[in-house]
């Protein structure tokens, strides 16, 4: 692996992740005492990139990879152990990254004025004005 590809890999593996959002609504106190029991205003929808969890796989691997080129490079204990840790932390961030997710979360307001977040797996559809209820498994239009 060239110099630059390994640059590459290590900053697009400790990038931050972005989220992107609407601008949010604020209803007014008519709409809020106008919605049922239970009824919820969307007032935002933004999606964001979540890491994955690291199982400690990619750590191992990158390990013994650095561990191997830490030896190749510098013949010496010392290169042998540095490549294996920079190698362990490497891998473990590319494993969260391979293992990274997108998640939506929905900001609601119910007839009480509280605010609510709510995270899912998949794009639900919802615009911030949109009329929701809780269904046990997150939100769905009413």
């Amino acid at each position: 692996m060239s110099r630059s590809s390994l640059v590459t890999l290590v900053c697009a593996a400790l990038l931050p992740f972005a989220a992107t959002a609407a601008e949010p609504i604020k209803p007014s106190a008519k709409e809020l005492s106008a919605l049922c029991d239970g009824c919820r205003i969307v007032t935002a929808v933004a999606s964001e990139n979540r890491q994955g969890k690291a199982t400690g796989l990619g750590a191992a691997g990158g390990a013994v990879a650095g561990g191997v080129i830490g030896k190749k490079v510098g013949d010496s204990t010392t290169a042998t152990v540095g490549g294996a840790v920079l190698g362990g932390i490497v891998g473990h961030q590319v494993e969260k990254q391979v293992k990274k997710h997108t998640v939506w979360v929905i900001s609601s307001v119910g007839k009480d004025g509280q605010t609510q977040k709510t995270e899912v797996e998949h794009d639900p559809g919802f615009k911030a004005g949109d009329v929701v209820v809780p269904d046990g498994q997150g939100l769905k239009r009413r």
